[in-house]
């Protein structure tokens, strides 16, 4: 099992996710960020508005996905 924090994969803060795969760390980090944001937490909202930007270019978003596996993997 291993652990990252939000912050590590792309959000606002220091709350720790524990998963066997990169995709279940993933779905971990999302289905928070959602909560967050539905609470209106700013610094998760920002996080998520530089993500949606990041978003636009195909290759931008699908070389930080490949950041964040590999730093899952290394660990």
């Amino acid at each position: 099992m291993k652990k990252m924090t939000c912050k590590e994969l792309g959000g606002a803060c220091d709350v720790t996710f524990h998963a066997n795969t990169f995709a279940e760390m993933a779905a971990q980090s999302k289905k928070h960020s959602v909560a967050m944001i539905k609470k209106g937490d700013t610094a998760h909202i920002q996080a998520m508005q530089e993500m949606q930007t990041m978003m636009q270019d195909p290759d931008q978003i699908a070389a930080w996905m490949t950041e964040k596996e590999d730093l899952f993997n290394n660990l």
